[in-house]
């Protein structure tokens, strides 16, 4: 059974910074993509970064491209997301999730993503 589990979420002033943790067990991590996705209330699910099994590759909506970084562990099955210069409109629910195998195009899709994590809440104050 695939899990992942998510921490770091918060409550930060804006301009602060966070760093959210996902560590996946139950599947080959090193061969798996990764995805962070994110969902503020009365929204739907909004893709935020994307990293290839690797670690080489990653991807980024443009509303955090410059101020989030997503990263890899894979010795210790665990995605990141390092985030900057945080503002208000960021405020939502972030997720990770695991690529369905094959290609990692398109990656935008939550429908292309297999295995969920349950949420952490990030909250940034103006």
């Amino acid at each position: 059974q695939v899990q992942l589990v998510e921490s770091g979420g918060g409550l930060v002033q804006a301009g602060g910074s966070l760093r959210l943790s996902c560590t996946v067990s139950g599947r080959t991590f090193s061969s798996t993509a990764m995805g962070w996705f994110r969902q503020a209330p009365g929204t739907e699910r909004e893709f935020v970064a994307a990293i290839n099994p690797s670690g080489i590759n990653t991807y980024y909506s443009g509303s955090v491209k410059g101020r989030f970084t997503i990263s890899r562990d894979n010795a210790k099955s665990t995605v990141y997301l390092q985030m900057n210069s945080l503002k208000p409109e960021d405020t939502a629910v972030y997720f990770c999730a695991t690529k369905r195998p094959g290609s990692m195009w398109p990656f935008k899709p939550p429908t292309t993503y297999e295995n969920w994590g349950q949420g952490t809440q990030v909250t940034v104050s103006s």
